[in-house]
């Protein structure tokens, strides 16, 4: 029996990538056999629901205080659950944590009752902020939870080597503790049938102009600021394109002035958080899916992109493209992401990058074969 903490999910609160890998990781471990009980945040559901073979125990907990006392809060909760879960459906074999937010619930069962856990890593407070953060003393009480999260594990797992070399030159974790298992789609998610024209005039676009498309946290790791940047030469190029951010965070405000300043926001749609459907709508709809992310410890919204059979232009952080093979990349710069751009415009009727991503998650991302992969670290920390 697996027990999996996580401070957000698809059928509980969704911040970010965490969630589609935890729901779906846990989908495809419950379909090969095994038991999966989730326990995680509440957003006024049921406190207890099977989804999809799993069991989602849902919890509230204080939300004063900023995000580290938000979270030990909520590992206070967690672990209450934890002991009223056990007693119902009896001891659980192994604990798997993503990311800090449950390491304090993790490391306390493990110290309490024996029970091994596993740890993945999605990012690191480095990698999201970098030496951006406007609480320090926040910034280093997460890094340390990373640190000693990967020192008390039994295992990690990382998501990519890239995200393997940071962890390790940032936490010291030795090579035989680490397992590198992608993130994974199930075929189908994203993809599709979308009238792409109409979809477009929603928002005053011509049918016929072209898209490109962000989607993701508006945040400084994720570099919509260099993409809006990249416009103006774009536009000397092709003067119809059009760009559609989709997301929210602290860049956004930034993002919308800078497209002011550059005289550019006639192109530019920033349409903020839209829901799951909208957001399929335009993955389909538009024409080329760029990701000018500065830091990238995997980037699902690639696997998304490939899903909808879209071309993708993204910065070298993003080291799961084949360039040229399955989409293009580009420095982290505003001129080379504007030629990338540029590249693809010029060339919008080629296929094979789409369609070897698509082969890829039919094969290489498919979420059985990386739960497969998830049980064999499993016994390999039992």
């Amino acid at each position: 029996m697996i027990g999996m903490f996580s401070w957000e999910s698809l059928h509980s609160i969704k911040v970010g990538g965490i969630a589609p890998h935890v729901s779906e990781l846990a989908e495809a471990l419950a379909k090969t056999g095994h038991s999966v009980h989730i326990f995680t945040r509440n957003n006024g559901l049921e406190p207890y629901e099977e989804v999809n073979g799993v069991h989602y125990h849902r919890l509230d907990h204080s939300l004063s205080g900023g995000i580290v006392q938000q979270m030990d809060s909520m590992c206070d909760s967690m672990y209450s659950r934890f002991i009223d879960v056990t007693k119902e459906y009896g001891n659980f074999d192994i604990l798997h944590a993503h990311d800090w937010h449950p390491f304090n619930v993790v490391s306390r069962i493990k110290y309490e009752f024996g029970i091994p856990f596993m740890f993945t890593y999605h990012s690191t407070e480095w990698g999201r902020n970098g030496n951006i953060h406007g609480n320090w003393w926040e910034a280093e009480e997460i890094s340390h939870r990373e640190w000693k999260a990967g020192y008390e594990a039994t295992k990690v797992i990382s998501t990519s080597q890239q995200l393997t070399d940071e962890i390790k030159f940032l936490y010291q974790i030795p090579d035989e503790k680490i397992s590198i298992i992608p993130n994974g789609i199930f075929h189908g998610k994203i993809k599709k049938d979308v009238d792409a024209g109409e979809v477009k005039e929603r928002l005053g676009i011509h049918p016929l102009a072209p898209v490109v498309l962000f989607i993701g946290r508006m945040s400084y790791q994720k570099g919509p600021d260099l993409l809006v940047e990249a416009i103006p030469e774009v536009l000397d190029h092709r003067w119809d394109t059009q760009f559609v951010f989709i997301g929210e965070g602290e860049m956004r405000p930034p993002c919308e002035a800078l497209a002011n300043a550059e005289k550019v926001s006639d192109n530019c749609h920033f349409l903020g958080y839209v829901d799951d459907e909208r957001a399929k709508d335009w993955f389909n709809a538009c024409d080329i899916l760029c990701i000018p992310s500065r830091n990238e410890p995997f980037g699902i919204v690639v696997l998304e992109g490939w899903d909808a059979e879209r071309t993708i232009v993204a910065t070298d952080a993003v080291q799961i493209i084949d360039n040229f093979v399955d989409g293009i990349l580009v420095y982290k710069k505003p001129d080379s992401i504007a030629w990338g751009i540029k590249y693809v415009l010029d060339d919008l009727s080629n296929g094979s990058m789409r369609k070897t991503g698509k082969e890829l998650i039919e094969t290489k991302y498919n979420w059985l074969k990386i739960a497969e992969n998830t049980s064999e670290a499993y016994l390999d920390a039992l």
